[in-house]
């Protein structure tokens, strides 16, 4: 079955624009490398040499579908769209192809040099976590088939494919550890992972019921301290910056910290809930009580 129909073999016009979506990262990764230029200056780092421009978008974009899909089940439950759910297997293959084209690149980046190559892997801490991600994600993107989920049983696959929580936080701390200096994008992305994290404790404790409105502003509230804090013990440990110059940036809007824009993204979050609450879920849950009734 193509990654653009349904179960039913029938074009999905949602599935084929999420599908040409995933594509375009990978095609301008592409068109880097091939045209031998780089991204405008501040885009990734003014860097001279196209092949590790293409490196580290694909980098990028490998930890921003990890999160997309991990990001599907809260906005299926919060927004009240359950064909978003259809969109999982697909973004997470996308997650684990881009890992892997990363790793590709890197060893194109090494001159082909595999042993080499295998010897970095086991000296150097930041690549050894993230060929485990790699391998972690494979193992993942193999089991994602309806046949293997047979095969497992429902309840076996299910805990296996939580390990896709480690993984992306390992994910992270690959990020985090080869961007150097400049953190700022690792942040936003760990800020984002600890309010998905947070969104599911919330609704385990909730009674597997989604968060209300203003359990979600909680939850922005906390992804965002937690994320400047995160800001100040990196720079504060990790550099000898300081933590103090940090915080005392927050409010310099001239730069905007990622901690604000994990909390911008969190209210956000929240007044989805509103609307989706007000406009259109008591629709679809009414349709639903009349199909079953009938």
């Amino acid at each position: 079955m193509y990654p653009w129909c349904d179960r039913s073999g029938q074009l999905s016009w949602l599935k084929l624009s999420v599908f040409i979506g995933v594509l375009l990262p990978g095609l301008w990764a592409a068109f880097i490398w091939a045209a031998g230029k780089t991204p405008a200056p501040g885009a990734l780092g003014a860097n001279a040499m196209p092949v590790t421009a293409a490196l580290q978008l694909v980098g990028l974009w490998s930890v921003r579908f990890l999160l997309i899909t991990l990001s599907v089940t809260p906005m299926r439950r919060i927004g009240g769209w359950p064909r978003l759910v259809t969109l999982r297997r697909m973004l997470g293959v996308t997650a684990f192809a881009y890992v892997a084209i990363h790793f590709t690149l890197y060893i194109v980046q090494q001159n082909y040099r595999l042993l080499f190559v295998a010897s970095e892997i086991a000296l150097r801490i930041y690549l050894t976590i993230g060929f485990v991600a790699l391998a972690g994600l494979a193992i993942l993107a193999l089991t994602s088939t309806d046949g293997a989920m047979r095969r497992l049983g429902g309840r076996k696959w299910q805990r296996l494919h939580y390990l896709v929580y480690p993984l992306t936080a390992i994910g992270l701390a690959h990020f985090f550890m080869q961007s150097k200096i400049n953190v700022a994008e690792p942040l936003l992305m760990s800020g984002f992972f600890i309010w998905l994290m947070l969104y599911r404790l919330a609704y385990r404790w909730n009674g597997e019921r989604s968060p209300n409105a203003w359990h979600l502003v909680v939850l922005a509230a906390v992804a965002a301290g937690v994320t400047l804090l995160g800001e100040a013990a990196w720079y504060e440990f990790a550099t000898g910056i300081g933590a103090r110059r940090i915080l005392a940036a927050s409010f310099d809007f001239r730069h905007v910290r990622p901690f604000w824009w994990v909390l911008a993204a969190g209210v956000a979050v929240m007044l989805l809930k509103l609307v989706a609450d007000r406009l259109w879920s008591p629709h679809r849950a009414a349709a639903k009580r009349a199909t079953v009734a009938a």
